[in-house]
């Protein structure tokens, strides 16, 4: 009988111990500065100049800044409707790869989770991305 009782009294515990606490975001949390994952490129997402409900991502500065292979001014997202959590029917684009991908951007606990795929988003690959404050003052990206 004691043992039951342990038991009742331990089981809440133990549940309410191990649940990680869901993490909310909404269709702005992913608007804002955002440095790729390998350091190399900040990216800004905000709404669309074309299509204001829509969120875009572009590079506003990159490691290579003024050199022949810089990236600055290059979209590298455009999705259409936040839904379940992340923004959606879109394209990402790896400027790396010269590619085109199906894409979808939502934020979680580490930062802004931008996916990557071809076909079903379950077979596609994530880019953790952290946000930023500030633009790091050099080099400096030219306004297109």
């Amino acid at each position: 009988m004691f043992n039951l009782r342990v038991l009742f009294c331990l089981v809440p515990v133990v549940v309410t111990a191990t649940v990680q606490p869901a993490f909310a975001s909404g269709p702005d949390d992913a608007k804002g500065l955002w440095r790729s994952a390998d350091g190399n490129a900040v990216i800004e997402f905000k709404a669309c100049a074309d299509e204001p409900s829509s969120l875009c991502g572009t590079i506003v500065w990159d490691k290579d800044a003024g050199t022949p292979i810089d990236d600055c001014g290059v979209r590298i997202a455009k999705l259409k409707h936040y839904d379940d959590d992340a923004w959606r029917d879109g394209w990402v684009f790896d400027p790396r790869t010269n590619k085109h991908y199906k894409g979808a951007v939502r934020v979680n606990s580490s930062g802004l989770a931008v996916r990557a795929f071809i076909g079903t988003e379950m077979l596609g690959e994530t880019e953790q991305m952290t946000r930023e404050q500030v633009l790091p003052t050099t080099p400096v990206c030219k306004k297109n």
